[in-house]
């Protein structure tokens, strides 16, 4: 076994030698880093595309509605995910405040970033008196190309690797010592990004789904909980933080985002009807 393991490493493609650097732009003075711009990139194209499921009849917001409300997003994203990271992972970070401000150095939490969004359309959608959980399925469709963009980010950086591995595509990333590791960062990229963005996309434009408050928001929070519940068995856990019963950290905040997208998609019939006699006509899909 040892040998194998040898040879593994030995035979393995380390990290290094893909030519990845986490800098995108260097003018010497200023420093653009692939994460910024997968941040960037992940607002922008989610703006436009938000547009777009606007644009179908029935939508919950105008599109003057989708410019003012990306302030709020990008607010409850940068702010979500850090605090998230915070309080989840390093809460000793709170006994000295300057740490918390310095996002550059990294640290964002996938989790306090959704909480994040969250609390950011209930706030726009109590400002402008809109309907905060129809807004939230729009959202949802969105997320994912910014989820996408970041762990393709993740990996460029060589960070957030996955666990100790034989399988044939693993890799050696830097300061994970020399142990072939789960490229984990890509499976989420692939998983929790671009499959789970495509599935919610094919729900919104080729179903009903849309009209059925809750109903997209329910499939989001359900397959995001259950696909990282899933991956964490193959990323490395943050040392030093526990989650419940022998859980991680990652899969203990799972455990209620499924319960609440199946209670989300479960309840999201009865909320259209609800809405329909309110409104006293059908939903158009």
């Amino acid at each position: 076994m040892i040998l194998a393991a040898l040879v593994d490493a030995t035979s393995a493609v380390r990290w290094e030698s893909l030519g990845l650097d986490p800098v995108a732009v260097d003018l010497g003075f200023f420093k653009i880093r692939w994460y910024s711009l997968a941040y960037i990139t992940g607002i922008l194209v989610g703006w436009w595309y938000l547009n777009k499921l606007c644009a179908r009849p029935g939508a919950p917001m105008t599109k003057r509605h989708v410019e003012d409300f990306v302030f709020y997003a990008t607010l409850g994203i940068i702010l979500g995910g850090r605090l998230g990271y915070v309080l989840f992972y390093r809460p000793e970070m709170l006994s000295q405040p300057a740490s918390v401000l310095r996002l550059w150095e990294g640290g964002m939490s996938f989790h306090g970033g959704v909480i994040g969004v969250i609390i950011g359309v209930l706030w726009f959608a109590r400002a402008n008196k809109l309907n905060w959980l129809r807004i939230l399925d729009y959202v949802v469709v969105v997320y994912p190309i910014g989820h996408f963009l970041g762990r393709i980010a993740n990996f460029i950086n060589g960070e957030l690797w996955g666990r100790e591995t034989n399988v044939a595509w693993g890799m050696i990333f830097p300061g994970g010592g020399d142990v072939v590791r789960h490229p984990s960062q890509l499976y989420q990229a692939g998983l929790e990004g671009l499959a789970l963005g495509i599935f919610l996309s094919l729900l919104f434009w080729k179903s009903d789904a849309r009209t059925k408050p809750g109903f997209l928001a329910g499939h989001f929070v359900l397959w995001m909980g259950a696909i990282r519940f899933g991956l964490e068995m193959v990323r490395e856990p943050d040392v030093g933080v526990y989650g419940l019963g022998g859980l991680t950290m990652g899969q203990t905040l799972c455990v209620p985002m499924v319960l609440l997208g199946l209670y989300l998609i479960l309840s999201a019939k009865g909320r259209r009807e609800r809405m329909n006699n309110l409104d006293g006509h059908t939903s158009d899909a």
